[in-house]
């Protein structure tokens, strides 16, 4: 090993490092790691695997002293304490076996690499330069030394710009933007006061991408990486900018548009900065309130869950912050407006945000709880009460719902925001077993004989006003969460599972894990939350206690996902409060494991057990919960069952689970105790016992715990005394794992079982936990231990278990090496020389087939023997002589394939544990202290310990000499030989070589290979610097200087002979390089023979060549392998968040992981030297040799091989394309093309533009193979092609950047001026300009040659598709189109294929695009934004005072002359701001030139292009042809986007020109009645129109004038049923987003139609026409239709009583539509600063955003009072449906149904409230099926809508109204759920009171005449009681009791016999409810109300007993699963009873 205090060497190039790519490399700060792809440590691998050992379980229980003293650099050292960073450093070097580089070398180190970055964007040299060198970071980040804070600001600044910087490559953006996210993940190594960051130029970005034109299909990634840009540096954001923010965002909100809404609420709440939120809080609140959107909730949610947690901390929000911090970033454009803000001024010291709820207000918490309930999206059996909010968000477009970053999982949210809203904030409930006082006489009245109702429904306690309100734990969010918890009690149970369950348990899992991350932070002393802000034990018990009765339920789910959830639940609720969880759970785990219950149960318990492993084993988290362990470990052995795979797994789960925590030792020997252990105490008699051991656990109140009555002394006590069953345990544990063992199905031939994966899983899961156990055990238990599995081993040999025997040993070996080793060494070595003595492994084969019986003893005894040598080689210095000559004698007499494998594996494990470095062992605390004596005697003190990092002391084995010597002899004695031995055998001549030859090439050649892999760590490649540089011109990077190829020093990890002039190191060296030369002479000599009898042997070599190759370094104890066990064991043994002590088997997981990643960083990209090139080559032949098994293995090395070398893609690729050419052989091809299918090949030859063209060739040339399967992968080939190639373009080296060359120089300055070189910039720019001209020229030969295939007319139709589409791909925004490149595109279009017409539109349509902007890009940044420059676009200034919203919207209905001109008229086609607010400038159009085009002429360049286009469109032919293809016959009902698409295209540069040559066809088809004949006409039709808007007025005159004596005929006689969809979609094209003044003479002939219309007559179609042409045009409109709206709605009003179902249906439609565009918010000045000021200033009850219906409400209320007349007028009989009351009502309940779908859903409830009486009765209706349908569909689905808080009461008492005073008992049954639905979904915002007035409403009606009426209110009482206060609900319960007490039954011939029946009944059915209302627990009253009330009336008469029998039926089936517990709540006489009322019999079971 080297010293740490040798000099430091340069940091310069010795080792070539290259972008790993994004799915490589994922770079972490804090604990960076590479995932690898496919290869090396990739699944492709998986199959080479088989012959290793895992590395990754090398570990020793004994201790040895280390080879060498470790030195930790002084200045990690000596490190100021104060820096976590150098902390977290020291603790890893100390970690280490070895010394680490100084920081102060790794620093230099860190400077080189920022100045590379540096150099790279001064040239401009970003693909690849930028992103190498940023791979080389993520690199050095894995090695944990620290950044400077000013270097990480100065990278993030300017990672930024190259993020930000305009045409900047999508890959380049990628690689920036997530280097930002790892940049400043850690919030406390950068904050605001470090770095500041502007705003605008993300959002410029992403709102420029984020909505697409209509002819553009191109997507980009653009606004998913500027979302995540702007999600890492929001905190960045200066809180100045929020006025700014709030005047770009505000503006872009149109209520019309669901669009609109979503996308300004994403910027609102990604840009907004989070820090000051008080001046624009308010008013996201007022716009949520009237939005309805599941969208639009889940992103407040998240935001508000945000806000919650960072204000806990007052200081956050500070205004003074604002002033202090420097705003100097400060983006162009951006300003920093001064607003009054007047109301947000404060007095004295800042105290924080806190208002009612954390810092929310009442009302404001009232309605997120109830949107929380709404967004778990929980069912009820009315069928459509769920929120309506996602019907909303279909209404948005693909750009919305797809492109649009997604926000957080909503049920993590709503737990954030709930926990940390959580404080002391109230008064608390009084504590248990103190009632609320009340007045008996005032609160249950005496019953009279005739007033029942009354007396059911007196008052409950709303009078007294005074009681003062108290909450759970003086909390009002814990309250309000147990409110919501015990409404949805019901669906965390099994029986009433489904999809929103998963949600519940993962929302209370969230709620338990965010209360446990805040009570830890808050322990913290840097704390800054307030004490009176804190939580409080009291809130930790009272949340525990809510949420464990649903955890108990839903435990036992058959979900996996909800049982994960529970399980992470319990967990975290036994680490808060382990008394409450850990005895319920024993009280349902011992029956379970006892008793014969079902599979689901058993393993149900077993995993709840596993949740709270930590209450029993940890002595700090529950003390007195480790006596119970030992008796479940004793229920436990069944669980290892190998017929049941999956409750095998669960319970070795939960074995791992405890034993890493404990030892197993017993405590009660005399060793074992010391004095301090002979104290006497009294305590019970231990009920152990070793066959079935009882446990006995005692049901407590919740207050108290069954075990605080033991002292330490005592509990210690138990649990010594409990520890003597260890042994017994211990003893049935193995006997129960050699069972499995002997159990397992026949092993196969590569020593799996037959059977599947499931045994593989079972014995891999039973020997992890036998390894973890046997770490853990003390020396007694081990040895018997060892004892028994040796006597098993030694008298027993199967071969179905030779795999699992192998991985049993290997446990016992990790724990104590050394005795296991004495106890089986002699004996295998005896039986194998017995075994091969007598002919064992004696017939030669070199396949893998069944094993010989009688081969079974040998290969028994090799996989023992290699399991005991997996660890420590000292110990096995002591057999050397022994193993040297066994593996003399092996190589010798094992013939069989099986025998040398194992064999070979042997000798792999022995070289492993000779050479490797690992940690010795991994117990749960740390070597000295295992070994100390007091631990010994007194472990159980210590059970559960946790360690921080400093504190871990870990023994390495690292080689001593004597193990290096030992492993030297094995290569002299063993290998070399053999290595001889082939080399004689190769130079036998092919013919000669039979089946002996190849069984000695196989197994000589697997001892040296596996030889080999059995040291990656044992010699240091030697770097040769001349051959480094050397190889810099064959690396994969084309036009590259050599300083830009990433080059680092080596690092030290542990490489055992680093020194090249050591001899050993000369000899190993040569010895490789010799079996490297063989390697290749074989290589070339097996496939010169070409022999299918080779194949295994070539299997074999390819092998061996993988193994020389990559076997090196971490490339078996890999650093992604280590990382992803890592973080799995974090993920288990996590117990709150940022926990700081962890057990001490993860941070030796952790040592072992920063090892990995420093054999990591020697092991990226080794320098190949020839023989590696050679091996390279002769792999990629092998990947296309002739059989498939070979090419598969060879192409999965070679993809290994590009992650370990750089070059091997340039080495491959030009031979794998050189294959693909005609005149190779089939297979031969076959084998190249599936190489380059694989992505590192394919990608590489269609990016480097050296490969592209040749390749494009090959493969083009590939149509005359006639093999399908050729085809099928060139196809995929040609699709790959088509995915890598993106739009040409170059632009972004020509866009000025100087604030990106100001970050460049700011970075610059940072770092030392030594490392400066403006050479290696200007070298590096030269450079970059001969990559961009290289790929210019491969642009334009890959379009010559493309457009020559294309055009071919030998090209097959699919080559010629692709080669459209490729062309496509090349037409660029920044290079005019060759003229022959549009021709292509234009003959195209009238191609007899429709995929190529297709096609052809597409690229038409982007080619003249181009041209159109070409012509208006002002500078090259134009350019880059594809932003062009209209000529008639002006900015116009508004002025939000003068400026009124219905003056603007007016203006659309004015006329325009399109003769004359007008310079003052402006269009506007995109009308969106002025909603909510204006902007101070919008966007207008001029009117355009009468005569003359504002347009032409079109950019010079492209003239060539424009006259190809003339040719072909000013032709009649061509629009003949073009209109024949339209016109062809499909099943498309409405016009084709594309086809009037590129019609438009062609207009609107061409303008006029065409039109003349289009009219005769256009006129034929107009005048053609067919469907597809119109259909052709409508998109023509649609391309002219739309392409004509900026034409010279006069030009569009003509046409207008030429097309209006069409339209009375176009629009009205000529439409059929088959064409008016057509039409329809023609009108919805030309009216999207256009001014309807550009197309007034259509919007006149609509109008008029609509004006004119006898919607009466009797044509229902031709009426149908009219209405469905009036909505096209409306709904396209939007809100610019409101200047006609009062014309339409006047129109249609009139026709309420329409005789056609269609017209009604389009009122409807229109009555919805009005009242969404008439929505109008009412700030008094359409500003942003008065808008958020007034929403902050105003009163509550002030509608600012206009929420409540207002625009229908005189039609509502004319139509209120009409119903009762035309309700008397109703037609009798069939003739019912043509009544006026029947068809307004339908209209008006189809449209109040599908507002309550659209955003505005609350305002509708301004108009359901009076209309609910005849909503009511519409509902009951029998003789109208359709109108009860509809009515009652919308009394439900209004359930869904969180109506204005106002109108809350007003819509119950309208519930009560109804129910009291409607005649109809029907009436009632429905209106009673309908109340039942409605308090459930808005119980949040019902006031107590009301809901005591619903109990008494539904109360008054259990006296109800009609006994299906009395039953629904039973049931609707018991759902509502569970909410209700508890006093109301004791209140009743004596209300009932004493009417049953009062009410006699008399002789049924008595005629008041039914009155008083009536009257039990309803008591009866009280009492029913007030008990099914506790479903899962039993009250103190309960067992009495049972037993003593209802029993009593077991046998009176129906339908009191049947009710009594139900009610006892639920609650036997509710309290089931619970029964042991709830039992203990009955006396026995109350048992009895309750006996008899279940079951008619006195005796209860």
């Amino acid at each position: 090993m080297t010293s740490a205090t040798e000099p430091p060497p340069r940091p310069i190039n010795t080792f070539r490092i290259h972008d790993p790519g994004p799915q490589e490399m994922a770079i972490n700060d804090e604990g960076a790691h590479a995932t690898e792809q496919r290869g090396l440590n990739g699944n492709a691998m998986d199959w080479s695997k088989s012959h290793l050992p895992d590395i990754s379980r090398l570990q020793i229980a004994d201790k040895t002293p280390l080879a060498t003293t470790v030195t930790v650099p002084e200045d990690i050292v000596n490190a100021a304490s104060s820096d976590p960073a150098m902390e977290r450093l020291r603790v890893y070097a100390q970690s280490l076996p070895y010394s680490v580089e100084p920081n102060s070398r790794m620093q230099e180190l860190l400077d080189f690499i920022l100045m590379r970055i540096v150099q790279c964007v001064k040239a401009k040299d970003f693909d690849p330069g930028f992103m190498q060198w940023d791979s080389m970071l993520s690199y050095w980040f894995m090695l944990k030394y620290p950044m400077p804070k000013e270097k990480r600001a100065g990278l993030v600044k300017l990672y930024f710009e190259v993020a930000t910087l305009p045409g900047m490559p999508a890959g380049v953006i990628n690689v920036a933007v997530e280097g930002i996210t790892v940049f400043t993940r850690s919030k406390k190594k950068l904050t605001i006061k470090d770095l500041r960051m502007p705003w605008k130029p993300i959002y410029e970005l992403l709102s420029n991408e984020l909505f697409l034109p209509r002819r553009k299909f191109e997507l980009n990634q653009i606004p998913d990486y500027m979302g995540r840009l702007a999600d890492s540096l929001r905190r960045f954001f200066h809180p100045a900018t929020v006025n700014e923010m709030l005047e770009t965002f505000l503006p872009l909100i149109n209520g019309s548009s669901v669009n609109s809404i979503l996308s300004s609420e994403y910027y609102l709440l990604s840009f907004l900065p989070q820090t000051h939120p008080q001046s624009y809080l308010s008013m996201l609140f007022r716009m949520w309130k009237t939005m309805n959107s599941y969208t639009y909730d889940g992103r407040m949610l998240e935001f508000l869950g945000e806000l919650a947690e960072i204000h806990v901390d007052p200081t956050a929000s500070d205004p003074q912050v604002i002033k202090d911090l420097p705003d100097d970033a400060k983006s162009e454009g951006e300003g920093r407006p001064n607003w009054m803000q007047e109301d947000l001024k404060h007095e004295g010291p800042w105290r924080g945000l806190f208002k009612d709820v954390g810092i929310y207000t009442d009302d404001e918490w009232q309605f997120i709880m109830c949107k929380c309930l709404a967004v778990m999206e929980i069912p009820l059996n009315d069928a459509g009460s769920l929120t309506t909010g996602p019907s909303v968000d279909k209404q948005a477009s693909f750009e919305v719902k797809k492109r649009l970053p997604s926000f957080n999982w909503r049920i993590s949210s709503l737990a954030k925001l709930i926990v940390y809203s959580m404080a002391t904030d109230s008064l608390p409930v009084p504590p248990s077993g103190i009632s609320t006082p009340f007045t008996p006489g005032t609160m249950t009245p005496v019953p009279e004989q005739n007033n029942l109702g009354d007396y059911l429904s007196s008052p409950l306690g709303k009078k007294s006003k005074s009681r003062i309100q108290t909450y759970l734990a003086g909390s009002k969010a814990l309250d309000s969460l147990a409110h919501m918890i015990a409404s949805c009690e019901s669906f965390f149970h099994p029986t009433n599972s489904g999809a929103w369950t998963s949600d519940l348990t993962a929302f209370i899992k969230y709620v338990v894990y965010e209360f446990n991350k805040r009570w830890y932070e808050e322990q913290k002393p840097t704390c800054k939350t307030p004490f009176n802000k804190r939580l409080t034990r009291e809130m930790k018990r009272e949340l525990v206690k809510c949420l464990r009765t649903v955890c108990l339920l839903a435990m036992f789910s058959s979900d996996g996902t909800t049982v994960g959830n529970v399980q992470s639940c319990l967990k975290s609720m036994t680490i808060m409060e382990p008394d409450l969880i850990l005895h319920p759970i024993l009280e349902r785990a011992i029956p379970a494991l006892e008793a014969l219950v079902e599979t689901q149960r058993t393993m149900a318990v077993i995993q709840a057990l596993g949740s709270v492993a930590l209450g029993l084993v940890s002595r700090d988290i529950y003390y007195p919960g480790a006596k119970h362990l030992v008796p479940l470990l004793q229920l436990l052995i069944p669980g290892i069952d190998v017929n049941d795979p999956n409750k095998t797994l669960v319970t070795t789960h939960f074995l791992v689970e405890i034993s890493q925590y404990i030892k197993f030792g017993d405590l009660t020997s005399v060793e074992g105790r010391s004095a301090a252990d002979d104290v006497q105490m009294t305590f019970p008699e231990s009920p152990l016992d070793s066959s079935k051991p009882p446990v006995l656990f005692i049901d407590m109140p919740d207050n108290t715990d069954e075990d605080a009555h033991l002292s330490r002394q005592e509990e210690d006590a138990l649990l010594r005394e409990s520890t003597a069953s260890f042994a017994d345990w211990i003893t049935s544990f193995v006997r129960r794992v050699i069972l499995l063992l002997e159990n397992l199905p026949e092993e196969g031939a590569d020593g799996a079982p037959r059977t599947g994966a499931s045994e593989m899983q079972v014995v891999d899961a039973v020997t992890a936990a036998c390894s973890q156990i046997c770490v853990h055990l003390s020396e007694p238990l081990f040895d018997l231990v060892l004892n028994m599995v040796y006597d098993y081993a030694s008298t027993t040999v199967r071969s179905n278990a030779v795999r699992a025997v192998h991985q049993l040993v290997e446990c016992l070996a990790n724990a104590n090496c050394e005795k296991t080793l004495a106890k089986f060494v002699p004996f295998c070595l005896r039986n194998i020389e017995i075994e091969l003595d007598h002919g064992a492994s004696s017939i030669r084969t070199t396949s893998m087939a069944d094993p010989i019986p009688s081969d079974t003893t040998l290969h028994w005894n090799l996989a023992i023997l290699r399991g005991v040598m997996s660890n420590d080689g000292t110990k096995i210095l002591k057999y050397k002589e022994d193993l040297m000559k066994l593996f003399g004698v092996l190589r010798n007499k094992t013939f069989s394939k099986p025998g040398y494998l194992r064999s070979g594996k042997l000798l792999t494990n022995v070289l492993l544990t000779l050479t490797h470095t690992y940690p010795m062992d991994n117990r749960f605390v740390n070597p000295d202290e295992w070994h100390s004596d007091g631990f010994k005697s007194s472990h159980h003190l210590s059970w559960g310990k946790l360690y921080s990092p400093g504190d871990v002391k870990i023994d390495w084995h690292v080689p001593a000499d004597e193990e290096i010597s030992f492993a030297m002899d094995i290569f002299r004695e063993i290998v070399e030989p053999t290595l001889h031995r082939l080399e004689d055998l190769l130079k036998i001549e092919p013919a000669s070589r039979d089946s002996v030859w190849r069984n000695d090439f196989c197994r000589y050649l697997t001892f040296v290979r596996d030889a080999f892999g059995g040291i990656p760590t044992f010699v240091k490649d030697e770097v040769d610097m001349k051959a480094l540089h050397e190889s810099v011109k064959y690396a994969d990077y084309y036009h590259e200087i050599p300083e830009m190829i990433g080059h680092i020093t080596p690092l030290k990890s542990c490489f055992i002979l680093d020194d090249p002039s050591d001899s050993r190191h000369v000899y190993l060296t040569g010895l490789r390089v010799r079996f490297g030369t063989f390697l290749n002479m074989a290589s070339v000599s097996l496939r010169q023979q070409g022999d299918v009898n080779t194949i295994d042997a070539v299997h074999l070599l390819l092998d061996a060549m993988r193994t020389f190759a990559l076997i090196y370094g971490d490339s078996l104890d890999s650093y992604s392998a280590q990382s992803k066990l890592y973080g799995t064991e974090i993920t288990y043994a996590r117990q709150y968040a940022e926990q700081e002590v962890w057990p001490r088997a993860v941070l030796v997981r952790r040592a072992r992981r920063y090892h990995a990643a420093r054999l990591r960083w020697n092991s990226i990209e080794r320098l190949q030297g020839e023989q590696e090139n050679t091996i390279i080559d002769e792999i990629v032949q092998w990947s296309m040799w002739n059989y498939i098994t070979v090419r598969e293995i060879a192409q999965t090395i070679l993809t290994g091989l590009t992650q370990a070398y750089d070059g091997v893609r340039r080495r491959a690729v030009s031979k794998l394309i050189e294959n693909i050419k005609p005149g190779n052989d089939v297979n031969t091809v076959k084998g190249a093309l599936w190489t380059l299918n694989i992505n590192e090949f394919g990608r590489h030859a269609t990016v480097v533009s050296q490969y592209r063209v040749p390749y494009l060739q090959s493969l083009f040339a590939c149509q005359p193979h006639p093999q399908p399967s050729i085809q099928d992968r060139v196809a995929a080939l040609l699709e790959n092609f088509l995915g890598c190639i993106s739009e040409p373009s170059s632009i972004v080296y020509s866009v000025e950047s100087p604030t990106l060359d100001d970050s460049a120089a700011h970075l610059e300055t940072l770092l030392p001026p030594s490392l400066a070189d403006i050479d290696i910039i200007q070298r590096c720019a030269e450079q970059r300009v001969i990559r961009i001209e290289a790929v210019e020229k491969c642009f334009k030969d890959t379009v010559d040659v493309t457009l020559e295939i294309a055009d071919a007319s030998s090209t097959h139709w699919r080559y010629a598709l692709v080669a459209l589409r490729l062309l496509r791909a090349h037409i660029r925004r920044d290079e005019p189109l060759p003229p022959p490149f549009i021709k292509y595109f234009m003959d195209r279009t009238c191609d007899s294929h429709p995929s190529m017409r297709y096609y052809a539109y597409r690229a038409v349509m982007k080619s003249l695009r181009y041209i159109k902007m070409r012509t208006f890009f002002k500078s090259p940044l134009d350019t880059a934004l594809c932003k062009s420059n209209n000529p008639l676009r002006v900015q116009v200034k508004v002025s939000p005072e003068e400026q009124k919203i219905d003056d603007y919207l007016a203006q659309f209905r004015t006329k325009i002359d399109f003769e004359a001109k007008n310079d003052e008229l402006l269009l506007q086609d995109k009308a969106m701001p002025g909603w909510l607010v204006w902007p101070e400038v919008v966007d207008r159009f001029r009117l355009p030139d009468p005569e003359k085009s504002d347009y032409k002429p079109w950019e010079p360049l492209s003239e060539a292009a424009l006259a190809s286009i003339r040719e072909s469109v000013n032709n009649e032919e061509f629009w003949k042809d073009l209109a024949g293809h339209f016109s062809e016959e499909n099943h498309a009902t409405v016009i084709t986007q594309d086809n009037v698409s590129c019609v438009k295209s062609i207009f609107q540069i061409l303008e006029d020109e065409p039109f003349e040559y289009l009219k005769p066809t256009l006129e034929g088809l107009l005048k053609d009645v067919d469907h597809n004949k119109q259909r052709a006409a409508a998109e023509l039709l649609g391309g002219l129109v739309g392409g004509m808007k900026h034409w010279p007025t006069k030009a569009q005159g003509r046409v207008w004038e030429w097309l209006l004596p069409f339209l009375d005929k176009l629009l009205g006689s000529s439409v059929k049923s088959d064409t008016l969809t057509v039409w329809t979609s023609f009108l919805s094209y030309v009216f999207y987003r256009r001014d309807p003044r550009r197309i007034q003479p259509l919007v006149d002939h609509i109008t008029e139609n609509f004006r004119t219309y006898d919607f009466e007559s009797q044509s229902p179609f031709s009426a149908t026409v009219v209405a469905a042409f009036t909505q096209s045009m409306y709904e396209e409109l939007g809100w610019r239709a409101a200047p006609w709206m009062d014309d339409i709605m006047a129109r249609y009003w009139l026709e309420l009583d329409c005789k056609h179902d269609e017209i009604r249906n389009y009122i409807a439609d229109a009555l919805e539509f009005s009242g969404k565009v008439m929505w109008r918010p009412k700030p008094s000045i359409a500003s942003p600063e008065v808008f958020v000021r007034e929403c902050r200033t105003a009163a509550p009850e002030f509608d600012i955003m206009d929420g409540r219906g207002t625009y229908h409400s005189t039609r509502v209320a004319e139509i209120v009072r009409n119903f009762k007349i035309w309700r008397d007028e109703r037609l009798p009989g069939v003739r019912v449906l043509q009544s006026k009351y029947d068809r307004a009502g339908i209209i008006i309940c189809k449209w109040l149904f599908t507002s309550m779908h659209d955003v505005q859903a609350s305002s509708n409830f301004d108009y359901i409230l009076p209309l609910m009486p005849e909503l009511l009765r519409f509902s009951e209706l029998n003789d109208n099926d359709e109108l009860a349908r509809r009515a009652t569909n919308l009394l439900v689905r209004m359930c869904g809508v969180i109506p204005p808080k106002e109108l809350i009461n007003p819509l119950i008492d309208a519930f009560f109204v109804a129910i009291k005073s409607s005649p109809s008992w029907r009436l009632r049954l429905r209106a009673l759920p309908l109340l039942q639905i409605f308090y459930f979904r808005l119980a949040a915002l019902i006031s107590e009171s009301k809901v005591l007035e619903i109990v008494e409403m539904i109360c008054w009606c259990l006296d109800d005449e009609n006994i299906e009426v009395r039953e629904m209110a039973a049931t609707t009482l018991s759902g509502i009681l569970r909410l209700s206060p508890r006093h109301s609900i004791i209140t009743l319960k004596n209300r009932f009791v004493r009417l049953l007490d009062q009410t006699a039954l008399p002789d049924k011939s008595s005629p008041g016999y039914a009155v008083a029946l009536r009257k039990l009944h309803a008591a009866i059915l009280g009492v029913c409810a007030i008990i099914e209302s506790y479903p899962y627990s039993v009250e103190k009253w309960m067992p009495s109300l049972l037993a003593d009330v209802l029993a009593e009336h077991t046998y009176d008469p129906v339908p009191i007993s049947t009710t009594v029998r139900k009610c006892a039926q639920n609650f036997k089936k509710t309290h089931q699963d619970t029964w042991h517990e709830d039992s203990t709540k009955f006396d026995e006489e109350q048992l009895s009873s309750l006996s008899t009322l279940l079951t008619g019999s006195s005796y209860y079971a």
